[in-house]
């Protein structure tokens, strides 16, 4: 006998659902869920009625925040799957006292922000992107000795944050012939080791690495761990980048290192975001700032979709989840 399909809803904005859900994927939600509409709704705008029997949201980029007002017209809520990364904006207290499974797609986002990273840090050993704004006639000037200090062997890279992405990096990192250097304190050497990595105090990080690799969670604790005192134990000539978040880098001191030309910078996430028009990072020739691009876009934000849908596949068959998040994990999670 087929088990019963579970109630479900989606809460999201408009355009997460547009983006996120095609019509492919909608048709296998509609597989596995008894869906209440084949649009978004917003759980505020509909009667207790129609709430009553939701055992499932399924939510993305829009999703509402799920407080006690709003959990005690869902009294049948089980399970929330999450087609993006962070539920920070949808759990509460409330939801953790309630024991309503949650899961994340973080996983599946990772991916592009790891891709994105890895390419960054070959450019960045080429120099390329300072080279893109060399002008025409300085270009042709330059002979091998001007390249010296290029390439991508020999180089030491440190990632600040062992997370999802910072492993996937690290893993990624093997194709080159670099050496890769590791600062979580919540990360295990054995796990790190096996990435192909070596863990180490941040102090003893900084000062050996070319590149410097932003994975850290934006947390009140890790608001600007890369200072001043962090960028000045940099090497001359290195590279910071981060796709990460823009908080956890201090841009006014990493503006002091950019102007003189002792470090480069490849920077997807700024503080604040997006970064004024007149900040005179935008104007430094060793300087890449790309507009929050490198997480799931365009046709990447199908794996978040088939990520939540893979979730309630399991949940509906009595499975263990793949990706659960816990009330734990906000404490060293974004």
């Amino acid at each position: 006998m087929t088990a019963p399909r579970p109630r479900a809803l989606l809460a999201m904005s408009a355009d997460a659902a547009q983006t996120v859900f095609d019509d492919s994927r909608l048709t296998r939600l509609a597989e596995f869920s008894d869906l209440a509409s084949a649009v978004p709704v917003d759980i505020d705008a509909i009667s207790d009625a129609e709430l009553g029997d939701i055992e499932v949201l399924i939510t993305s980029w829009g999703a509402p925040t799920l407080d006690a007002r709003r959990l005690a017209r869902l009294p049948k809520l089980r399970a929330v799957f999450h087609a993006a990364g962070s539920v920070r904006e949808i759990v509460t207290d409330a939801f953790w006292d309630r024991g309503i499974l949650i899961t994340s797609a973080a996983d599946a986002n990772a991916v592009p922000v790891a891709e994105f990273t890895f390419a960054a840090i070959v450019l960045a050993g080429k120099r390329a992107f300072v080279h893109l704004r060399t002008p025409v006639e300085k270009r042709a000037q330059l002979g091998l000795l001007d390249y010296t200090n290029i390439g991508n062997v020999d180089r030491t890279i440190g990632l600040v944050g062992f997370s999802r992405i910072g492993r996937r990096v690290a893993e990624m990192l093997r194709a080159l012939d670099v050496r890769v250097l590791v600062a979580d304190p919540f990360a295990e050497a054995a796990a790190v080791a096996a990435a192909g990595a070596e863990l180490v105090p941040l102090d003893d990080l900084l000062p050996q690495v070319d590149v410097l690799s932003l994975h850290a969670p934006d947390l009140p604790s890790t608001h600007h761990m890369i200072g001043a005192a962090q960028l000045a134990a940099l090497p001359d000539g290195a590279t910071v980048i981060n796709t990460a978040r823009g908080r956890i880098l201090d841009h006014d001191a990493l503006l002091v290192e950019c102007r003189t030309g002792r470090l480069d910078a490849v920077l997807d996430v700024t503080d604040p975001e997006p970064l004024p028009a007149d900040s005179e990072l935008h104007r430094l020739p060793n300087v890449a700032i790309t507009p929050h691009i490198a997480g799931s876009l365009g046709t990447e934000l199908r794996r978040l979709a088939d990520s939540a849908l893979d979730e309630l596949a399991a949940y509906t068959a009595g499975a263990a989840p793949q990706h659960p998040i816990t009330a734990a994990d906000m404490a060293t999670s974004a």
